[in-house]
């Protein structure tokens, strides 16, 4: 099996609305779009964000666990150049309507902030130092 991954699909309870958010707040570009069913985002050269109805989720794949209160345990991220490309995205989810936390440096070289989508995933917007971090960038320019 070659090491990537393809698809990250998150089961959401308001297909529309996650719909308004990413389209109409961040200003991403469908690939895909079947009302009442999915939405799908090209994320990257080999990389697709998929939003499925979760109702439709559960009949395929089924019933996700519940572990009570708190954040689902995972994170999305979108990292950056810049420590101001970090806070511009972060205004960004903001004005789209999403809780979103102040960016802080971190012990490890690195500047980081969280905002969260209509359903509460929770997405890391990012700049990392070293060769990991710039090797998940586009290239400059």
């Amino acid at each position: 099996m070659d090491q990537r991954i393809s698809f990250v699909t998150l089961a959401v309870t308001d297909l529309d609305a996650s719909r308004r958010f990413y389209v109409g707040g961040l200003g991403w570009t469908p690939e895909l779009d079947v009302p009442g069913e999915v939405v799908m985002f090209r994320a990257g050269p080999m990389l697709v964000l998929s939003l499925w109805d979760r109702a439709a989720f559960e009949l395929e794949v089924g019933r996700p666990a519940q572990s009570g209160p708190g954040v689902v345990p995972m994170t999305l991220a979108h990292n950056g150049r810049t420590e101001a490309e970090v806070d511009a995205v972060l205004a960004l989810a903001r004005s789209a309507g999403a809780e979103a936390s102040a960016a802080q440096r971190r012990e490890w070289g690195g500047y980081t902030g969280y905002f969260a989508d209509p359903d509460g995933f929770r997405w890391e917007v990012a700049t990392n130092p070293g060769p990991i971090g710039e090797s998940v960038l586009p290239p400059a320019g």
